[in-house]
């Protein structure tokens, strides 16, 4: 038997903060050390910040890594530690793992498979490396092993996949298995999506039974650098057995996972193992420096709960809004509130988001991170970090506006009702001089719908302004693929943290929100149908009026996006659902509203990505602005 004490770690970083990024990695450090860890895995690209996009092409980037990348050096007494970082051969960017081990870099070992759909680019920054690849890298008169390496402390041999390499059916993990590989570390950057923490548990505990291996994977933590949430998770396996997932999302700038195992467990499974034909391998480092022996025993297995659809969106959700507003130093949260489904649940968002923080921190840390913000100690801080305004015109009801400020008051956040129906009166005034008539609904309906809510931006805009307030715009994923939302009105903000998610999941997760968060003022939200309230009230206007269900918009959706179907094949796929005329009308007119509103995608703020059915056009779906509008394709439907 040869007991280790493995620990992965996730890290809270920010692309180009490498001050900040040096001190989380080296308190990591420290922490694993003082918990006797002997190797230590820390997620990929960590030096840097993974989301540095173009800026990986300047000097200063691969200068300042390496800069750090010196300082960790010396922090790594008596532990083998794993950090990532962007480097350069021969004018050539790789992604890159640097092995420590008690102040010696043992080797950098490269990305050989890089990841380049989705909302991933690596392909446009770096190379991928070529397996069985080993050169010499020349840093401070030193030379090391740089590229496909093995290496072997103590008679334990280590060997890596970095995030990506995992998730490819032909994987570095086959040819460690060859190479009698004890312990792989994972370093990866891996976007949090809903249920992908069970394909990874699946990647990682399989590879560890058939490749008869100790496998540590370790995720960054947090919204790094905008869009993408990654959830810090931690998982350690065994021979098949998970031994380790931690509680992710964490408020903390770091967190360790460790487990005592018995590196040596699996050798019996490779013996008994009648295709199990070992390589010899050329690229192996080797140190003799043993590992100390800390145990005679393994520790227990210690596997945090998975969680809901409804439980990942709400955390996610929370601690990438924090992030984000603490990142990009903003002194609070600013939203029009209007009653429905989607403004009251970012204003919940936002809340927790806050809430999360202070109870996960503790009120002296939470007060010490929002120190810029300038707080009046003497009124409660989400008074003054959450401030929600509700904009009437004479098509307001009651309802929305009793719904809107019992949530308010209940968050305990500050509200404001005003009424924009004098400007609503003076724009109708100047448009109806200038076209010499006066506005009516049966000719002006789209312009009077819309004229409403443009009003409404430049208030809630200065209000921002003045409080130096990150301003939320609520407007959903269903809504923005059939661009039911106006530019420059509803969609004016910094932030979209709903842009990612469809209408009827997040009716569902309202409801879930009222009982499991225990807001009794969703009740009034939850009892409202959806509605823009922009024409008269005996117009009772809806949401699903205008457009049609949400459920079957959502269903379309991903037939047509993310399925890449056409009309007909959406209309084979979903008929039945309703009658032929009535599914073909809203196939017609998902594929019309899709196809004319690109230009409004383009122009949404910046969301946060949840799963892979994202239409955001800077990380994930690409369509062109103009196009042909699926005219032929809808004919070859109505025919059909």
């Amino acid at each position: 038997m040869k007991h280790l004490k493995i620990a992965g770690s996730c890290l809270n970083q920010t692309p180009l903060a490498f001050s900040s990024n040096l001190k989380h990695i080296l308190h990591a450090i420290e922490a694993a050390k003082a918990d006797s860890v002997q190797v230590l895995c820390l997620p990929e690209m960590a030096i840097s910040g993974y989301g540095c996009e173009d800026t990986f092409f300047n000097d200063y980037v691969l200068k300042s890594s390496l800069e750090s990348l010196e300082k960790i050096v010396e922090a790594c007494v008596g532990i083998t530690v794993s950090v990532g970082l962007p480097m350069e051969y021969e004018n050539c960017l790789y992604n890159v793992v640097a092995l420590i081990h008690d102040q010696e870099i043992m080797g950098f070992v490269a990305k050989q498979e890089l990841a380049g759909d989705g909302i991933y680019y690596e392909p446009r920054w770096f190379k991928p490396w070529e397996e069985n690849v080993i050169v010499a890298y020349e840093w401070k008169d030193k030379y090391y092993d740089f590229g496909d390496l093995i290496f072997e402390i103590g008679g334990v041999r280590i060997g890596f996949e970095i995030c990506e390499d995992a998730w490819n059916g032909i994987r570095p993990a086959q040819r460690h298995y060859l190479n009698n590989v004890d312990l792989i570390l994972n370093p990866s950057a891996s976007n949090f999506a809903f249920g992908k923490t069970h394909v990874r548990k699946g990647l990682v505990a399989e590879a560890s039974r058939s490749y008869n291996c100790t496998y540590v994977y370790s995720n960054l933590l947090g919204n790094e650098a905008g869009r993408i949430i990654f959830d810090g998770e931690i998982l350690i396996a065994q021979a098949g057995d998970l031994l380790v997932r931690n509680k992710r999302f964490s408020y903390d700038n770091f967190q360790i996972a460790s487990a005592i195992v018995d590196i040596e467990r699996v050798h019996v499974h490779r013996k008994k193992s009648f295709n199990f034909k070992p390589e010899f391998p050329e690229n192996l480092i080797i140190s003799e420096d043993p590992y100390k022996e800390l145990s005679d025993r393994a520790s227990e297995p210690n596997i945090a709960p998975f969680e809901t659809k409804e439980e990942e969106f709400y955390l996610a959700e929370t601690l990438a809004l924090f992030d984000y507003m603490r990142k990009s130093r903003s002194r609070g949260f600013m939203l029009s509130l209007s009653g429905g489904a989607d403004s009251s649940s970012s204003a919940v968002l936002c809340a927790y988001a806050l809430r999360r923080a202070e109870k996960e921190l503790g009120e002296e840390k939470f007060k010490e991170i929002i120190t810029y913000v300038g707080l009046d100690e003497s009124k409660p801080y989400m008074e003054q970090m959450l401030t929600c305004v509700y904009q009437a015109t004479e098509n307001s009801g009651e309802d929305t506006l009793e719904s809107a400020r019992e949530l308010a008051l209940g968050l305990g956040a500050s509200f404001h009702n005003w009424n924009v129906e004098p400007l609503h009166k003076a724009y109708k005034g100047l448009a109806a001089e200038a076209i010499g008539r006066d506005l009516s609904w049966e000719k002006d309906d789209i312009a009077l719908q819309n004229i409403q809510a443009r009003l409404r931006s430049p208030g809630i805009w200065m209000l921002a302004n003045i409080r130096n307030a990150l301003l939320i715009t609520t407007s959903n994923r269903s809504e923005a693929a059939v661009g039911y939302a106006t530019m420059d009105g509803d969609t004016s903000g910094g932030l979209a943290p709903l842009g990612g998610m469809d209408k009827d999941s997040l009716l569902e997760w309202l409801v879930w929100a009222e009982k499991e968060l225990d807001i009794p003022a969703l009740r009034y939200v939850n009892a409202l149908k959806p509605t823009a309230e922009l024409r008269p009230a005996e117009q009772t206007q809806t949401d699903e009026a205008d457009l049609m269900p949400y459920g079957i918009l959502d269903d379309i959706e991903k037939a047509a996006i993310r399925d890449y179907k056409s009309p007909v094949e959406v209309f084979k796929t979903l008929r039945g659902t309703y009658p032929d005329p009535v599914l073909k009308g809203y196939i017609r007119k998902f594929f019309l509203l899709w196809s004319r509103n690109q230009w409004k995608r383009e122009r949404y703020a910046p969301s946060f990505h949840l799963d892979d059915e994202n239409l955001d056009p800077k990380t994930w779906c690409r369509f062109p602005i103009l196009n042909g509008g699926f005219y032929e394709a809808l004919r070859e439907m109505d025919e059909l």
